[in-house]
């Protein structure tokens, strides 16, 4: 029986145990299920009725116009996150102390700070009729410095001598970050970097706090201004949104999985040079010279009988 070096494997009453409490804990939670779909199935929630108004062409479209203010509001956010990401991690890794510093302070000021009091604050102070603005400005400070953070990590653990090499070719910190440093951070965290915009794409449901008609807002307005059979149709209109966030997020997530395999493939598939010859074996082969006239079966070499391989001038 093999063991792990983290944990001893299990023995056989162990194994029986443990599939035990699996079909037990299965059960229960298929038995939440069924209990919390009859009781929405008597309340009247999973009627036919309150899942037709998803045909109505009107309530199709406010979906559609949510789902891509939705997008835009992500697409600025994760361009801004990324943007200020990187000057804030270059900013922390100066060697002047003042940029140091004040980039290190903004990156913990708004890392603790709550997204929504961000960005309810850039809103009412800053940008109170471009609720779209205010919302991505948001997510690009908190998220820029979640950003950073992770490029950081990326960075330090690149290392040090290939920073010391590219130093000692002459080159200055700037082309040393920019061509050694930043890539190899970029592909190492990668997939951390594309997790985190998943985050930031489900972060845009906070817009609804400024009234922002994204696809939160847009599901709130619908149940509570749409009445079939007297209630309103908060379970259908959640279940459909919310399909909408999981769809999204995992074709995000799609996207870094097949980035990630993209980028091993290209690592692994440079051909590399051909190395150099062992020990005792001639780098290029020999190629026979012309039949030579001396004794001693040499080149065009001049010394008589002795063959003694003096070349001609």
């Amino acid at each position: 029986m093999s063991a792990s070096v983290l944990y001893d494997a299990p023995g056989p009453k162990a194994v029986v145990r443990n599939r035990l409490y699996a079909v037990v804990g299965s059960l229960a939670i298929a038995a939440l299920i069924a209990v919390s779909i009859m009781r929405l199935a008597d309340k009247g929630h999973l009627a036919p009725e309150m899942w037709d108004i998803f045909n109505y062409a009107g309530i199709r479209q406010n979906i559609a116009d949510a789902l891509l203010a939705t997008l835009k509001a992500f697409g600025l956010a994760a361009i801004g996150s990324l943007v200020l990401g990187v000057l804030l991690v270059v900013g922390r890794l100066s060697d002047h102390k003042p940029i140091r510093w004040a980039a290190t302070t903004f990156i913990e000021l708004f890392r603790s700070l709550p997204l929504l009091i961000t960005i309810y604050a850039i809103w009412v102070g800053f940008l109170t009729d471009y609720s779209m603005w205010a919302l991505a400005a948001g997510l690009s400070v908190y998220n820029g410095c979640v950003q950073a953070e992770v490029l950081r990590a990326g960075i330090n653990s690149v290392p040090r001598g290939q920073s010391e090499a590219a130093y000692a070719l002459g080159m200055s910190k700037t082309q040393v970050m920019v061509s050694v440093l930043m890539p190899q951070a970029i592909r190492s965290m990668l997939p951390t970097i594309i997790g985190q915009l998943v985050v930031t794409l489900k972060d845009t449901s906070l817009g609804f706090i400024i009234l922002y008609p994204e696809l939160l807002q847009t599901a709130r307005l619908i149940a509570s201004n749409t009445q079939v059979n007297g209630q309103y149709p908060y379970v259908s209109t959640i279940v459909v949104i919310g399909t909408l966030y999981i769809a999204m997020c995992l074709l995000l997530s799609a996207l870094a999985t097949w980035i990630e395999k993209r980028g091993r493939r290209a690592k692994t598939g440079i051909k590399v040079a051909p190395g150099a010859p062992a020990a005792g074996i001639p780098a290029v082969e020999a190629v026979p010279g012309p039949d030579a006239g001396g004794a001693g079966g040499a080149g065009p070499t001049a010394g008589g009988a002795g063959g003694t391989g003096v070349t001609k001038d």
